[in-house]
């Protein structure tokens, strides 16, 4: 006897009436949880048009990507997504948190520039100044006074490719926070800059200073110093942290995937940066659906074990039922736990078993076609110039012998939807080209790779959440944690400091591995 049977048994019926009579009731309270629930539900259905899609043409691909290895048809249509208020409101929170990032982004940029052309105009100026305010009264500058201008030009020339190389470099992400010593070096050179505008105002405009070439002197001595901080931004931004000081050990949330990685003398946004680069450059795809088969089986698991209780929750033999079914659907929950086990060994061995086969028929096909390539090459070269087929066409025409175990393949690996016809057709070009083995084009099939070798679909606009107890403008500290949140999964980031090591040194004397060996010259007789 089943369990559903078993469970079942504990079902009373007393008569006719009283059942049509709970079913009636029992209709209403369906009836009027079913208006509370269209009552509180309140749902945006939209039409988008074919021309333009609300989400892209995800959905049109990911139906002509589910069959591109049986038919190459196109699919297109009117696709509709249901949003509901939390959503929509969603939506237009992250409208307004990329706008605001834009906004933050250009007004940095143009502070930056401001700053800039203060630095390179402020020794010019204080060259022209004197020339235009009082040049009757000036005394002439010698040869010492126009090497001094060789040396500023050459020098602002040497600063202006030092900046340029340092500080206008393209962006590699938006940091919740400001960069701390970015901006003390930002404060610092405007204070420095302002310091020798008021003693130029005091010293030289107000007396009209006739020595040009103390002038000149005076430009030349803010152009060093403004290279002396410019030595003091490289130290500070690039070289401290070089340097490993920390071990962080990260771990995916879904899967349980972890790398370690040394950094420098960090603060947290950074350490965050650099580890966001390491994840999409070590860390094989995200995979959700990799991650569906133990949901699936526990869910297979418990769907054989049914309750019925007709009584209702008011009768107090119906609660001493409840209380017995709970307990047998223990006892057989415990059962089947012993079992499962074996369940599981045989669904991998299965699993095992089929994606062995799907690779060997992979692979022989790919071998085929690559066969059939060179034979075409060997063909097209006794061809007139005009008619040799392209790399492209070559791959679309070897394509559909290989479509379909490819399909089959990526379908049972749950690798569908990180690689599109398209794409395929492409990698497939790239390797006729450069003339590459079937083993070469296989690989990165049969082996998931980092998330930056697959479409910029999966990394280019993912946005990350960073979520610390500390500032993320602190430095990283032993046992500092702190997440990288997605939208599907999360990074567990744990630092740990690197331990001082103490070396000591041990002398062996040279002469304490010299031995001598003595042969006896009698033999035995």
């Amino acid at each position: 006897m089943d369990t559903e049977s078993t469970y079942s048994g504990y079902s009373y019926y007393s008569g006719r009436s009283r059942g049509s009579h709970r079913h009636g009731e029992r209709s209403r309270d369906r009836h009027k949880s079913r208006s509370k629930d269209s009552r509180s539900e309140k749902s945006v259905t939209i039409n988008t048009p074919p021309a333009e899609p609300l989400l892209g043409d995800s959905a049109v691909r990911g139906e002509q990507d589910d069959n591109w290895g049986e038919t190459t048809t196109a699919i297109t249509g009117t696709s509709e997504h249901s949003l509901s208020q939390e959503d929509i409101v969603r939506i237009t929170k992250d409208l307004e948190d990329s706008v605001g990032l834009d906004c933050r982004r250009y007004f940095t940029r143009t502070l930056a520039i401001i700053l800039g052309l203060l630095v390179f105009l402020t020794p010019l100026a204080f060259l022209v100044l004197p020339h235009i305010l009082w040049p009757d009264k000036l005394q002439s500058c010698g040869t010492a006074c126009e090497g001094l201008f060789i040396s500023v030009a050459f020098k602002l020339l040497i600063l202006l490719l030092a900046v340029w190389a340092l500080f206008f470099r393209p962006a590699r992400a938006g940091l919740p926070r400001v960069y701390v010593f970015r901006a003390l070096l930002a404060v610092l050179v405007l204070l420095f800059v302002i310091s020798y505008w008021l003693f130029y105002g005091v010293r030289i405009l107000d007396s009209q200073d006739e020595n040009y070439q103390g002038i000149v002197q005076y430009a030349v001595s803010l152009v060093d110093a403004l290279l002396f901080i410019h030595y003091l931004a490289i130290v500070l931004l690039e070289l401290r942290q070089l340097q490993p000081c920390y071990s962080v050990c990260v771990t995916r949330s879904t899967d349980g995937e972890t790398r370690h990685y040394n950094l420098g003398q960090l603060s947290i946004q950074r350490a965050a940066l650099a580890i966001i680069e390491h994840y999409y450059c070590d860390f094989p795809v995200h995979n959700p659906a990799l991650l569906s088969a133990s949901k699936s089986r526990a869910a297979k698991h418990l769907a054989g074990l049914k309750v019925y209780n007709v009584d209702g929750p008011g009768n107090n033999a119906a609660a001493g039922i409840a209380h017995s079914q709970s307990r047998a659907m223990i006892a057989a929950a415990a059962r089947r736990r012993d079992t499962s086990h074996n369940e599981l060994y045989y669904e991998e061995a299965e699993h095992e078993r089929r994606v062995r086969k799907r690779r060997a028929r992979l692979v022989v096909a790919v071998e085929e076609a690559f066969t059939h390539i060179k034979r075409m090459q060997e063909e097209e070269q006794k061809k007139a110039p005009g008619d040799v087929m392209d790399p492209r066409e070559a791959a679309q025409a070897i394509f559909p012998s290989m479509a379909r175990a490819l399909q089959k393949y990526l379908r049972t690996t749950k690798q569908q939807h990180c690689h599109s016809m398209e794409s395929i057709q492409q990698h497939l070009a790239f390797c006729i080209t450069n003339n590459m083995t079937p083993k070469a084009f296989l690989e990165s099939y049969l082996t998931p790779g980092p998330t930056v070798q697959y479409s910029r679909d999966f990394w280019r606009a993912r946005q990350w959440t960073l979520i610390s107890e500390a500032s993320v403008t602190s430095g990283l500290k032993d046992g500092t944690i702190f997440l990288l949140k997605c939208v599907d999964f999360s990074l567990v980031v744990t630092s740990k400091k690197i331990p001082y090591i103490q070396m000591s040194e041990e002398y062996i004397d040279p002469k304490s591995h010299k031995f001598v060996l003595r042969l006896q010259s009698e033999t035995s007789v």
